[in-house]
């Protein structure tokens, strides 16, 4: 085994292994807690064994016990953002290949940073509260005392009581349902995941869901659940078949689905994030069309895991890596080369956002006294793909290279990896090709900050009618504003356009008679995609349009999705005229933000964060 520490984790996996999970969930939307009791199986690694330690965060632990018998436990110091530890004596000595079933007794706090709890006026229905969780990377711990580590991966079982109007769905296979013996308001649901997975995978949503088609002509059941999908926006029929053939794709390339079924939850607007992957329930907000980043994940992320959060780039390099070749079935060669030229864009900001020389912009950070929250950008993302994509072609193009990711999926399958496994593993598959691979500059790529060493030669096809109005724009005077018209729109693709929008914010900000004429041609502020909006938006605020600036605020907070809400905060922030209506519009919207998100917008705005979350 490689490393038995994780800096993100004070559980030592070295000594002891969590091999299945029990929990027993009481979710009391009165006090925004959930009353619990885990029972964790641990296997023992080593002779002598009398002690372990769990991570915790914000936890009520009152009462621990050892195979049914009482265990001493102590909670030590608070870090500011790995929580607590949880020491645990047991009772009696255990040798190496022994089990212990270890239950903790405990509550969790209203501000539980893995848990958003939302009244009956932030949902969607207006009617009932809602409850979700988003535990990745380090926040299970604030909901289960555990090992929290992707290093380590169990199996589990819950049971969860919720008011009887409401339904729970977890990153589990429903197990059945029952009225609640102790209370007749309530009810029971019961989960179970036999597939093990890593502790950031555990997930929970209650609130008053409706579930809409399910299609069985796969073998995988694929449901979609909405809470109030009267207003959604979308045909529910094509979003489940485009998932069902999405599903299918990713099984020809990848190998087959083990998960079961497959659920999509549609969350509420405050969600942080795209989407995440969690086994069986995929989350994804109104925003997100395009769910193939997370179906890939069921293979690179939940099958294969990255040992620790500083490889993380080994769950979303190969899952961008994947996503792309669905593309490329379902679309064409020139799609996948036009999002793989997006996404160096995206790279690059990141870069910039960041800073060049910045530790966080290696794909192999050092993440010892660095909260994974912090670390969180498109590099893992993007500078994997690059890394993958040049490998593709220095090994001999995509069919070759994606039989080595699906070799190396079905060789790590229900274990976690480091990037020196990974590696080792392309050499050996790729053995007749080593010369070329030991050219590769792996420092460059690995351990160096700032863009990769190489910039691959994409396919301009589809970006090239992007680039060419850009430049239109970028170039044009102000006299000659009357040559754009609404036929510059009529043959671009939905794609395109938020690539065009992409490639003018990062030119130097046009002058506000040139935003204003393109409002006048292309009408942009009545079209609703949320990726064309947020770069719309951008762009208005950046040339000092005042009439964006509520449109922008309006955007940062009707939806959490932190990709939008933080680069839109900031931009109105940098807009001098406006930079305390941002702080104020912020400090009125914070109390109804996803805990993640207001923690790095106050960050962005030099806000005090007040509490630590």
């Amino acid at each position: 085994m490689a490393s038995a520490t994780d800096p993100c984790s004070f559980s030592s996996f070295s000594k002891c292994v969590t091999k299945h999970l029990n929990l027993t969930y009481h979710v009391d939307f009165d006090s925004h807690v959930i009353k619990a009791k885990v029972a964790l199986t641990v296997e023992v690694l080593v002779d002598n064994f009398t002690s372990l330690t769990l991570d915790t965060k914000d936890l009520k632990v009152s009462k621990v016990t050892a195979n049914g018998q009482a265990a001493k436990f102590t909670l030590g110091p608070k870090h500011s953002f790995m929580g607590t530890p949880l020491e645990i004596t047991l009772p009696f000595d255990l040798s190496r290949g022994q089990h212990v079933i270890v239950e903790v007794t405990y509550e969790t706090a209203p501000s539980a940073s893995a848990l958003q709890w939302l009244t009956p006026e932030q949902t969607a229905g207006k009617k009932h509260p809602y409850l979700f969780s988003q535990c990745q990377a380090t926040h299970c711990r604030s909901m289960v005392p555990c090992q929290d580590t992707p290093a380590m991966k169990h199996t589990y079982y819950a049971q969860v009581s919720v008011p009887k109007e409401l339904v729970a769905v977890m990153s589990a296979v429903r197990d059945g349902q029952e009225p609640d013996p102790q209370d007749s308001s309530r009810a029971i649901y019961r989960f179970r995941q036999p597939v093990p997975m890593p502790s950031y995978l555990i997930a929970i949503v209650v609130g008053a869901l409706e579930s809409r088609y399910t299609h069985t002509h796969t073998h995988t059941p694929i449901h979609a659940a909405f809470e109030y999908v009267g207003d959604l926006s979308m045909s529910h029929s094509f979003y489940i078949s485009r998932t069902e053939t999405m599903l299918k794709t990713a099984e020809d390339l990848a190998g087959p689905y083990v998960w079961g079924q497959y659920d999509i939850l549609v969350l509420p607007p405050s969600f942080p994030y795209g989407g995440m992957e969690n086994p069986c329930l995929t989350f994804a907000t109104p925003t997100l069309l395009v769910i193939a980043h997370e179906i890939s994940h069921s293979w690179t992320g939940n099958l294969v895991t990255n040992k620790t959060w500083e490889h993380f780039w080994l769950n979303e390099g190969h899952t961008v890596y994947l996503e792309r070749m669905i593309g490329r079935s379902m679309e064409s060669e020139q799609f996948r080369q036009f999002k793989a030229m997006g996404g160096w864009k995206d790279l690059q900001e990141s870069v910039n956002t960041f800073g060049a020389n910045n530790p966080l912009t290696n794909l192999v950070p050092n993440m010892n006294e660095v909260d994974p929250d912090d670390a969180f950008s498109s590099v893992p993302y993007e500078k994997g793909f690059a890394l993958l994509y040049h490998l593709e072609e220095l090994m001999g193009g995509p069919e070759v290279f994606m039989g080595f990711v699906k070799s190396y999926i079905q060789m790590f399958a229900y274990s976690s990896v480091t990037t020196e496994e990974w590696k080792k593993y392309l050499f050996t598959y790729f053995k007749n090709k080593v010369d070329i691979l030991n050219k590769v500059d792996w420092n460059a790529w690995m351990h160096t900050p700032g863009m990769p060493p190489v910039k691959p030669q994409y396919d301009t096809t589809m970006a090239d009618a992007c680039i060419a109005l850009c430049k239109r724009w970028v170039k044009t005077k102000e006299g000659d504003l009357g040559n754009f018209s609404e036929v510059d729109m009529k043959t671009l693709s939905t794609h395109q356009l938020i690539e065009f929008l992409s490639l003018l914010l990062q030119e130097d900000p046009l002058p506000l008679s040139h935003v204003k004429r393109m409002q006048e041609v292309y009408r942009l502020n009545a079209l609703n995609n949320a990726e064309i909006r947020f770069r719309w938006l951008r762009l208005c605020v950046k040339s000092k349009w005042e009439d964006a600036v509520p449109m922008a605020l309006k955007m940062a907070t009707e939806q959490g999705r932190m990709k939008f809400t933080r680069p839109l905060f900031k931009e109105v922030y940098n807009f001098d005229k406006y930079r305390e209506e941002a702080v104020r519009v912020f400090i009125a919207h914070r109390a109804a933000m996803h805990p993640v998100t207001s923690n790095l917008v106050a960050k962005d705005l030099k806000v005090d964060t007040g509490k630590s979350t």
